[in-house]
């Protein structure tokens, strides 16, 4: 009989020539446990996924509880279904006026061919501009987007008329003209290695979008739900975009993805041409429940607020090291001098029992961004951890 470990290498298709292969049986709030009953802390919420921790109870029950009436009844948008009408209606309390309108899909990258979509269809123009660095998801319209040739080039060809600006660079501002569709930014850069704009910057992107009338698409995909310690990321900087982009930590560890703009904007997609973008499993109901209840602890418990102290926490252990972190509340990145140093603590950390990763565009940074439910306890205990990982790689 063959491990569960054999037959992942035999039939689960790789992304990677030597994945980790760890093996985990169980997790709960932010640790997880392997088949060998080590025990380790999430301190990378599964790529920002797992905001309120593995197997929340309030996540648990709403996923129970849907799963007994329904889980699927009809391709999104033709009936009404209870999950997404009060998720959406959530949404459109704890957001701007202007983002009122809640388009579902499946994932990030989903949220984001949606959003291009709409901006073509809404602008009449074809052209979509992305940042340096940038990471919008794998399909072909997000990898055209990406920021990085290194994962684009062996796909070629790709969307046309895409372009690259840089991020937190006011002169290449003057990129977007009266024929840009689009702009898409993340808020908080995440796989550059957890850079945030600069607030001037940010507002002037906004500014130039409103002037040559191009749609500012702000992805929160990592960033967004309380993770840099307010509830959207965009509030801390005084601007709001036209269209949001939505994924990873709302879904409580369910697959989902969200659009979100004005009531104006989705309605194109109702007419010229009727259907003008469907998703089968859209809003999939036992994933909006999952979604509402994540949202609902969030907002409830007020989790952002205590994300600051959290930060200080991070950054203090780093500071007294003399070892730079960019990033903002819990999407941070530790910058070492070298790609081979950052790996081997990365190897030690999993060692000593504390999961974080590096980042696509930036292989010298150290990924940490814990479930936002983590206590200042167990932040002491993963940064315990980390501190014996550093003197193992010579730091």
């Amino acid at each position: 009989m063959y491990s569960y470990r054999q037959l992942f290498l035999n039939h689960v298709a790789q992304t990677s020539p030597a994945p980790l292969a760890l093996e985990f049986t169980k997790g709960r709030g932010v640790w997880l446990t392997d088949i060998r009953k080590k025990r380790y802390i999430d301190f990378i919420s599964g790529i920002g996924v797992s905001s309120i921790g593995h197997a929340h109870p309030a996540v648990v029950n709403a996923v129970q509880k849907q799963v007994r009436k329904y889980a699927h009844l009809m391709v999104y948008g033709e009936y009404v279904q209870s999950p997404q009408v009060r998720l959406a209606h959530k949404l459109a309390e704890l957001l701007p006026p202007s983002l009122s309108s809640v388009y579902f899909v499946n994932s990030g990258a989903e949220a984001v061919e949606a959003a291009m979509k709409l901006a073509k269809r809404a602008t009449g123009r074809s052209q979509v501009l992305s940042m340096k660095n940038a990471y919008h998801g794998s399909s072909q319209g997000a990898l055209s987007i990406m920021g990085d040739e290194y994962f684009k080039t062996s796909f070629r060809p790709l969307l046309p008329d895409t372009g690259i600006i840089r991020f937190n660079d006011t002169e290449d501002l003057k990129q977007i003209t009266p024929r840009t569709a689009a702009v898409f930014a993340e808020t908080i850069q995440g796989e550059a290695g957890a850079v945030a704009p600069d607030a001037e910057w940010l507002k002037a992107l906004r500014a130039r979008c409103t002037e040559t009338g191009a749609l500012l698409v702000l992805d929160e995909i990592q960033a967004g739900v309380g993770r840099t310690g307010t509830l959207w990321a965009f509030e801390a900087y005084g601007v709001i975009p036209d269209i949001l982009l939505l994924a990873k930590g709302i879904g409580g560890g369910m697959p989902i993805g969200l659009m979100i703009a004005s009531q104006e904007l989705t309605g194109l997609f109702t007419h010229n041409p009727v259907l003008g973008h469907i998703s089968t499993f859209g809003g999939n109901a036992v994933c909006a429940a999952a979604a509402l209840a994540t949202l609902k602890v969030i907002t409830e418990e007020k989790l952002y607020e205590s994300v600051p102290e959290k930060e200080e926490m991070v950054r203090r252990f780093f500071r007294e090291r003399n070892i730079p972190v960019s990033g903002k509340g819990l999407l941070l990145a530790a910058h070492f001098n070298d790609e081979d140093t950052n790996f081997k603590v990365i190897e030690k950390s999993i060692q000593n029992g504390l999961i974080t990763d590096w980042f696509l565009f930036n292989s010298k940074a150290l990924r940490m961004a814990p479930p936002l439910t983590i206590s200042a306890r167990e932040m002491g205990t993963a940064l315990r951890r980390l501190e014996k990982s550093l003197p193992e790689t010579g730091l």
